[in-house]
């Protein structure tokens, strides 16, 4: 039975999430930029965008994103020109459909803002994809109570120079603040804060 709300301390103030996972799973983001990639190359290259989708969504699923291209010069004999395409779309592409919240997470949140205490995003990764994914998120109009670091622009975690600051420019002390997580490097973020974790997994199932 998924945990809710009103299961966690009350006495905690603010909530820290990471985005991929935990509040949406990461491969609603990278599939709809497979589709785009491998629908762009089947004008230019005459590739087949389906076989070519299909390539890089198992490749992602059992090597993981920096392997993807790799797959596509082995197996399709694509050129290594196309590359930095790629990389550019997972930077910037505008997607098909909206990035939705598991439907849980968005219940907690919205409890939380109901609640009048703080959400947080504080996500490693390259700032300008991890944006490029939050303005894509179906928020449900929480946006406006969202405040996000990027902890690359600092020291990416599990160094806790992103949780320093916030605590620093939100007047927190660590006592008030829960870390949902999904990751070994969160939990070591957290561990090191002295900042208490909890997994999403228990939320979001």
């Amino acid at each position: 039975m998924a945990v809710n709300y009103n299961d966690i301390d009350p006495s905690k103030k603010a909530f820290i999430f990471e985005l991929d996972n935990v509040l949406f799973p990461a491969k609603d983001y990278y599939y709809q930029i497979y589709y785009l990639f491998a629908n762009l190359l089947e004008y230019t290259e005459l590739n087949n965008a389906s076989k070519t989708t299909e390539l890089m969504i198992a490749t992602y699923n059992t090597k993981g994103e920096d392997a993807v291209y790799d797959a596509l010069v082995g197996e399709l004999d694509f050129d290594e020109k196309y590359r930095s395409k790629l990389e550019i779309m997972l930077l910037t592409s505008k997607l098909p459909l909206k990035l939705l919240l598991y439907q849980n997470m968005l219940s907690f949140m919205q409890e939380v803002v109901t609640d009048r205490k703080k959400l947080f995003v504080v996500t490693n990764g390259t700032p300008q994809m991890q944006l490029n994914k939050i303005r894509q998120v179906e928020w449900h109009g929480l946006e406006s109570y969202l405040t996000c670091y990027f902890a690359q622009e600092t020291r990416p975690k599990p160094e806790t120079d992103s949780i320093d600051l916030l605590l620093k420019e939100h007047h927190l002390e660590r006592r008030d603040l829960l870390m949902i997580t999904e990751s070994n490097t969160d939990i070591l973020c957290a561990e090191a804060s002295g900042i208490d974790y909890f997994p999403a997994s228990e939320i979001i199932s």
